[in-house]
């Protein structure tokens, strides 16, 4: 029973403890939550005195701001009062201005009336006065007519006839006059100019063609050349550009290209090949690109030996691997180097005649096919690409012009000009350094003449001198002398605008009669 009474006696004292503790804590709690919310309640009263105080500060700032936008308002409203007033000042005198002009209107309005009334009244009377004189007009051409025995509508037509007529014969006879008085000067000086020229200057040329021929030492090359199943040959036209023709042709390779560049690199890579003995695409390959190195430089040191034998400098860089081009371009199987070689000398010698600067005229005439150098790779006339690269490398405008008039694609508005196109052409003209197609040559030929006979009054046409003259032979009974002046320059201005071709054609008009009598 002893051993009983302790363990309830803890749990006695356990249970009085903890309601002892409960006790404790409630009245703790309570005296803490009292306390908050007396500190609530606190805080509370002093945040809606703030709230009053800045509610107070708040309407004073709105009325003071209300104050401040009160007075610039109304300090706009008197700006604009007093623009206002000024405005209707203004308008008060424009209104007085306005009063006087319309009263200044109304004044001529009436004057104009005034005046119009006394036109109207002239007019009357000029119109009575040219009824009576049409009246009196008819009376006197009825009297005439009566007097004549003809219409005055025929008097009119054969009074026109006669004064055309007349005033035709009249000016043929004046152009007869003016170009035999001006070709006895001009002609005489131009042919002195010309004949200088051609004696002091005899230049070049080459006919070269679309092949070339690579000797070989022996056929047995030729099998080495094409290789193991065509190889060799097939990398020697990929890395030129050009054709190999491998015939029948005993101990020769034709090479064949339009490109005369790419023909001249594989001609002299193919003999470097044979004269090495390797041959094989990576040999190839490399000679073929060390053989164009070589002829890019090779082309620029003929541009610059170009200009100094034609004595000018100050040429642009990439103008002179262009003229160095030229020396493999043919046109019409004429070398185009040697001719702007020939056309630089020609021109500086008619130039130095003329007493213009020759230096200028020199380097126009060398660079004046300039743009055949790229003509295959850039559209348009090779005139106007070779004045286009003149302007683009720093060329003067007299010489750009030059270039691009010397075929007259522009106008010549210069001698300059002029002396480049007369240059060409007789360094085109020159006997023997152009060739052309039979086919074409017969053409021509018979164009000229079908354009001759085409006239009235021509009886036939001759072309002589390989096309650079025509005769026409006229009927004398239909052309007079002074027509077969007008004829001539009908018939060349129809072959200007109806043919192309190289230099110029002369017209010559030829009229006889023939009077025949019978002794009997």
């Amino acid at each position: 029973m002893a051993g009983y009474i302790l363990p309830i006696l803890i749990i006695v004292a356990s249970v009085i403890f903890f309601m002892a503790g409960f006790f404790v804590k409630y009245f703790i709690d309570k005296n803490s939550l009292n306390s908050a919310f007396s500190k609530a309640d606190r805080i509370r009263r002093e945040a809606e005195k703030k709230a009053e105080e800045i509610k107070k500060e708040a309407v004073l700032a709105a009325k003071s701001e209300s104050i401040r936008l009160k007075e610039i308002a109304d300090e706009e409203v008197r700006i604009q009062k007093q623009e206002l007033s000024q405005l209707d000042r203004r308008l008060s005198i424009k209104d007085d201005n306005l009063e006087k002009r319309i009263s200044l209107i109304e004044k001529k309005e009436s004057d104009f009336m005034r005046r119009e009334k006394i036109l109207v009244q002239s007019e009357k009377a000029i119109s009575e006065k040219e009824k009576l004189i049409d009246e009196k007009l008819k009376e006197k051409i009825a009297e005439l007519e009566k007097v004549s025995g003809m219409t005055s509508t025929e008097a009119k037509n054969i009074l026109i006839n006669s004064i055309t007529e007349e005033a035709k014969h009249e000016s043929a006879k004046a152009i007869k006059r003016i170009e035999d008085e001006t070709r006895e000067i001009a002609d005489k000086k131009a042919k002195e100019i010309i004949a200088t020229a051609i004696q002091r200057y005899a230049g070049d040329y080459v006919a070269e063609k679309s092949i070339s021929s690579v000797q070989l030492p022996s056929d047995e090359m030729k099998g080495r050349i094409i290789g193991r199943e065509g190889r060799n040959i097939r990398a020697l036209e990929a890395a030129t550009g050009v054709d190999l023709i491998i015939d029948e042709t005993p101990e020769a390779v034709i090479l064949s290209s339009f490109n005369p560049i790419k023909r001249e690199i594989a001609k002299l890579s193919l003999e470097r090949l044979i004269s090495d003995g390797r041959i094989h695409p990576a040999r190839i390959e490399e000679i073929v690109a060390k053989v164009e190195e070589e002829l890019n430089q090779t082309m620029k040191e003929a541009g610059e030996q170009a200009t100094f034998d034609v004595g000018i400098h100050g040429v642009h860089p990439e103008l002179l691997k262009l003229l160095g081009r030229l020396k493999y371009r043919t046109s019409y199987s004429q070398n185009v180097y040697n001719h702007s070689i020939e056309v630089a000398f020609l021109c500086g010698i008619m130039a130095s005649e003329l007493n213009i600067n020759v230096k200028q005229a020199k380097r126009a005439g060398l660079l004046h096919d300039i743009g055949k150098a790229v003509d295959h790779e850039v559209e348009g006339s090779h005139a106007v690409i070779g004045a286009d690269l003149a302007k683009k490398f720093g060329e003067s405008p007299k010489v750009v012009h030059a270039i691009a008039a010397h075929h007259f694609d522009e106008e010549p508005n210069s001698v300059l000009a002029v002396l480049v196109s007369a240059s060409d052409a007789l360094s085109a003209a020159r006997p023997g350094a152009r060739k052309e197609m039979f086919e074409t040559y017969v053409k021509r030929l018979e164009d000229l003449e079908a354009i001759a006979n085409s006239f009235n009054g021509v009886a036939k046409s001759y072309v002589i001198q390989a096309g650079r003259e025509i005769r026409a032979i006229v009927q004398s009974q239909k052309i007079s002398d002074e027509d077969s002046v007008m004829l001539s320059k009908d018939i060349a201005k129809k072959i200007e605008n109806t043919m192309q071709y190289p230099g110029q054609i002369k017209v010559t008009v030829i009229r006889e009669t023939r009077a025949t009598e019978f002794a009997k």
